[in-house]
């Protein structure tokens, strides 16, 4: 008899069944042979005994039981492990009580039943099939990803889940059905196109629903039309905007914060790949699959979170992203990317200009379809392209100036230093800005993102304490403000970079910024404005000079630490000799 949960899974679950769910076994005489999962081979060496209850690998030399095969595989803890078999052999873990297993489990069948009467809707109605064949889905691909259709009578899920012997709470919990005001109990999902949402396991936990665009008009479908059931009765008028998608809620078997759509059929691909392309909705996810790109993800419409990174960690760490090709779209997919690269992803970008989604694209030409995927660009490119197109790039102007601030704070996020270093020579290259200048306005931009998260960014500038760097600025400004005399601008490498902001405001004739807080800032140098000595004026200088020494000095140490972290040898002669060729303040 098991006296441990780990021996009660073993004698559960047969390693033969259990490893067939993710290699082609083939018989080997007493044994099961494939090819190893864990290192490239074309003749099988993996061997599975089905009566030691184990496996090993004559190619690379790994071995062990279920739980090793499945903690390799998967890139998992051995908690995890335990989690995911305990589930599947119907073993209770201590801190999880016999009750909550059952209602799991409860939750899984339920989901299933839903799923099958879905599918059932799909086949009988005729808008749902033609909808789905007009935007170029094969019947193999929805047969394969099991996509259904709700019809919209409120309440004909629950009714038909209830006949199937599950009891109204229950179906409640599983996130298919909702209580109105009146306490009315109505199916979550109506008049939609139905994605099941898989756990990597296989196992269903939820569903999207996406509304049909189109009002049917055959005499037979026109009864179970969205149109109609919008105008009956039993459609609230708080429900009168219908928004286009809707997922189900987070249960205990969901979260959508955690699972991305269609990773239980592409993990193997994109471990194979070593790369993943990100997508943005079920349509796109489905469309590259049936074009051939199976190492495909999707984030379910919703912004893709650290979690999801974390799963897919497991199986690669580049990443293609292609998102809508609208505004909406291109903002999602930067976020993406900013969180992807922040945490040490490669990101490339891949662009369907031509079409306004991947499953456009996939769907109209499967040829371009693959040359942009191909040919999909490093993020940084992507930026540079969008904030920094062709042409004379000059930081006097306004629109050129911000927008190298916003691809200097792109670059910032980048989790690798070297990344981070070889992307800095190429915007040099691009803008024509000393690569020291922009490592120095990037850390500033770094600091001023930090100091806003953690509260430090003071609104009021007024009440902010000026450092002395700071307040030398306020005053060298206020000179030429009152003199009217640009001409003496000798001193304006010397600034802090909002500072030099301000210079170029003030000298453009300018009175006003887009900026609250260097508004106020422009303000409070306007009312400092008084009569000044050229003397005083050059004493101020060399005191704004010397605060400037000291905090690149700083700087030039932090540039140097990371280009010695980073192995830039460039980078940290061009630093090492500025530092020597400043003056000894």
């Amino acid at each position: 008899m098991a006296t441990t949960p780990v021996e009660a899974i073993k004698e559960r679950l047969d390693i033969v069944d259990f490893i067939k769910g993710y290699l082609q076994l083939q018989p080997a005489g007493k044994n099961f042979k494939a090819l190893c999962p864990f290192h490239r081979e074309k003749t099988p060496s993996f061997m599975v005994s089905p009566e030691r209850q184990s496996w090993h690998c004559f190619g690379c030399g790994a071995g062990g039981d279920i739980f090793s095969f499945l903690m390799r595989y998967e890139n998992i803890e051995f908690g995890e492990a335990l989690k995911i078999l305990a589930e599947k052999a119907g073993i209770e873990l201590r801190r999880v009580s016999p009750a909550e297993y059952k209602q799991i489990g409860l939750l899984y069948d339920i989901n299933e039943k839903a799923k099958d009467f879905f599918r059932g809707g799909m086949e009988s109605s005729k808008v749902a099939s033609d909808y789905i064949s007009g935007r170029g889905l094969e019947k193999n691909t929805l047969e394969e990803f099991e996509i259904g259709f709700a019809p919209t009578n409120p309440d004909a899920l629950l009714v038909y889940l209830i006949n199937s012997g599950f009891h109204p709470d229950d179906i409640l919990r599983a996130g298919l059905s909702f209580k109105t005001e009146r306490g009315l109990q109505m199916d979550r999902f109506r008049g939609r196109i139905i994605f099941p949402i898989h756990n990597h396991l296989g196992k269903i936990v939820g569903f999207t629903g996406r509304i049909l665009p189109t009002t049917p008009t055959n005499a037979d479908d026109t009864r179970t039309s969205v149109e109609k059931f919008q105008r009956s009765s039993a459609f609230s008028q708080r429900e009168s905007a219908i928004p286009k998608y809707v997922n189900s809620p987070e249960t205990p078997v969901f979260s959508k914060s955690k699972i991305l759509y269609g990773l239980f059929k592409s993990k193997n691909h994109i471990r194979e790949a070593k790369n993943a392309l990100l997508v943005e909705g079920q349509m796109d996810f489905l469309a590259s699959w049936q074009a051939g790109i199976k190492n495909v993800v999707a984030s379910s419409g919703t912004a893709l979170t650290a979690d999801h990174l974390r799963v897919l960690r497991r199986l690669t760490d580049q990443l293609v992203v292609s998102f809508d090709n609208d505004d909406a779209g291109l903002e999602a997919g930067e976020r993406a990317i900013d969180l992807a690269e922040a945490n040490d992803f490669g990101v490339k970008v891949a662009l369907f200009r031509d079409y306004k989604d991947p499953a456009d694209a996939a769907i109209s030409d499967k040829k371009y379809f693959f040359e942009v995927i191909e040919g999909a660009k490093p993020a940084a490119e992507f930026y540079f392209e969008k904030y920094l197109p062709g042409g004379e790039f000059s930081v006097r102007n306004r629109d050129d100036f911000k927008n190298l601030r916003i691809v200097l704070e792109k670059i910032g996020n980048i989790g690798s230093p070297v990344l981070k270093s070889f992307w800095l020579k190429e915007l040099s290259k691009r803008v024509g800005v000393n690569e020291l200048t922009l490592a120095e306005e990037m850390e500033r931009k770094i600091v001023a993102k930090k100091d806003e998260r953690e509260g430090n960014n003071d609104t009021n500038i007024i009440a902010k304490k000026f450092s002395r760097w700071e307040v030398l600025s306020q005053r060298c400004l206020a000179w030429i403000l009152h003199k009217e005399d640009f001409e003496s601008k000798e001193f304006f490498p010397h600034l802090p970079g909002a500072y030099r902001e301000i210079f170029s405001i003030l000298e453009s004739g300018g009175r006003r910024s887009e900026d609250p807080l260097l508004d106020e800032l422009l303000n409070l140098i306007v009312f400092q404005q008084r009569e000044a000595s050229m003397e005083e004026f050059e004493a101020l200088k060399m005191e704004l000079y010397k605060e400037y020494v000291k905090e690149r000095r700083r700087e030039l140490a932090s540039i140097i630490g990371g280009a010695e972290r980073s192995g830039d040898d460039e980078l940290l002669r061009k630093a090492m000799q500025e530092l020597d060729n400043l003056p000894g303040f």
